[in-house]
């Protein structure tokens, strides 16, 4: 069995967002000008252009703005998933994330779902934002 890609935080403005996840809270920057949210994280406020920014813990609710199955072939690391659904949530805060629902089986995926964060650990010591309906 391959084992799977783990996230790695490679600077200042993502390891604060991991760092939260490992503790079972969905962290999102915030402009400290505007308060536009933005995500992933950066050093910018795509809206005002200003660089302060502090972090916001949110509700971990949104909802599936897009999906699309994946099926074979694939990386040899999701093989014994496939087929699997990748979505794309939007949160309430705005932004987006690209993510997967547990407990949803493909044939069910759709858009416009209402959701909810479900911080899992996915591998030893390795947590991820998923979501689940709801």
């Amino acid at each position: 069995m391959t084992a799977h890609p783990h996230p790695a935080p490679n600077n200042e403005w993502d390891g604060r967002f991991w760092q939260a996840i490992a503790h079972g809270r969905l962290e999102l920057q915030r402009c400290a000008e505007c308060g536009t949210f933005r995500h992933p994280p950066g050093p910018v406020c795509a809206r005002c252009g200003a660089t302060s920014s502090e972090w916001v813990e949110s509700a971990g609710t949104g909802e599936v703005w897009s999906y699309t199955v994946i099926h074979p072939p694939t990386l040899p690391a999701f093989r014994e998933r496939t087929p699997y659904g990748a979505v794309v949530i939007r949160l309430d805060e705005g932004v987006f994330m690209v993510s997967n629902l547990v407990d949803t089986p493909v044939e069910q995926l759709a858009t416009g779902v209402r959701v909810t964060v479900a911080i899992s650990e996915v591998d030893d010591g390795v947590y991820l934002p998923l979501f689940r309906e709801g």
